[in-house]
């Protein structure tokens, strides 16, 4: 999977902070629902940067775009967890902020702000940022927005020249549905890797069943990664399911904020590490497991976006 020049991993993408709202009981409408709260950084693509880090890349960068008021916050996280962060400042909008609820089963639910996320355009966009990459992973979040849809292409023509592989999460199928599939399918054309998860697949395809829809999808990207919460992930190649990974047992699940992104900066650096797809996919189950064992989306112990606050 590495790409002609290089080892390291280039993300663009999210970086925003989560509120994460952890409650036992159904939220009870119009009144109080006891919750403990606590903030911590999040976005799909910064997480995948920070586990891809905490897997053994040594060399992870992030390109993405925040407001004034996070940025040296988010800056110095992100070095604290072995990630460059190449962060370009909006001076009009504030950091995307997502409000995650979380019941007692572990199950997330998103409330999101965008903010700065979808700003990221195509004049933030440097060629250097490839300069020693082995692979480009793109959020599929910025595919939802003119502007930073623009600037995803851009980088991944930049990529293509240069011959490094790019995968691409879908992010969302709340968004997909809303933005269509077939112009979803068009905005991320020209991936090597597409990493949905069950849901994602599903409506990208049409198809209920797991292993049409990831075998589906495969004819159109070369190699296709679906996770499958606690039944692992397929791995599909050429219209057809080549394996079935299992999941890793989690001690507890405590939450799945960000299970999906453990596994694609795992089975990332796998593959960067050159490990086949089908052992990567491994690591990539491995650390979803660690996961959602955990209270946010980052791994332990560079999450706070100073000191978390919890009541």
């Amino acid at each position: 999977m590495t790409g002609a020049d290089g080892t390291a991993l280039l993300v663009i993408g999210d970086v925003v902070t989560d509120v994460l709202a952890r409650h036992r009981t159904p939220l009870a409408h119009a009144t109080d629902t006891e919750a403990r709260i606590t903030t911590l950084p999040g976005g799909s693509g910064a997480n995948v940067a920070c586990w891809a880090a905490h897997s053994g890349v040594g060399d992870v960068r992030i390109l993405a775009r925040v407001g004034a008021e996070g940025a040296d916050r988010h800056a110095r996280v992100l070095r604290a967890a072995g990630v460059r962060p190449h962060l370009v400042i909006d001076p009009h909008v504030p950091t995307g902020t997502v409000i995650c609820l979380v019941g007692g089963d572990g199950e997330r639910t998103f409330v999101t702000d965008s903010g700065a996320v979808l700003r990221l355009s195509a004049a933030d966009w440097s060629e250097n940022l490839l300069d020693g990459v082995g692979h480009l992973h793109v959020s599929g979040y910025l595919f939802f927005s003119r502007t930073s849809r623009a600037a995803a292409r851009l980088a991944m023509e930049a990529a293509g020249d240069r011959r490094v592989p790019v995968s691409v999460d879908p992010a969302s199928s709340g968004f997909i549905t809303r933005f269509g599939v077939d112009r979803f399918l068009a905005a991320v054309a020209g991936a090597d890797v597409l990493l949905p998860n069950q849901d994602e697949a599903a409506l990208l395809t049409g198809l209920p069943e797991a292993a049409d829809a990831a075998a589906k999808l495969s004819r159109h990207f070369p190699l296709v990664l679906s996770t499958q919460g606690a039944r692992g992930a397929l791995v599909a190649a050429s219209g057809t399911v080549v394996a079935r990974v299992p999941a890793e047992a989690a001690t507890a699940v405590v939450d799945t904020t960000g299970a999906g992104d453990a596994f694609t900066g795992a089975f990332l650096a796998a593959r960067l590490a050159g490990h086949d797809p089908v052992t990567a996919a491994h690591h990539g189950c491995r650390a979803g497991a660690r996961a959602v064992a955990l209270t946010g989306a980052r791994p332990s112990p560079f999450r706070s976006v100073d000191s978390p606050g919890e009541s």
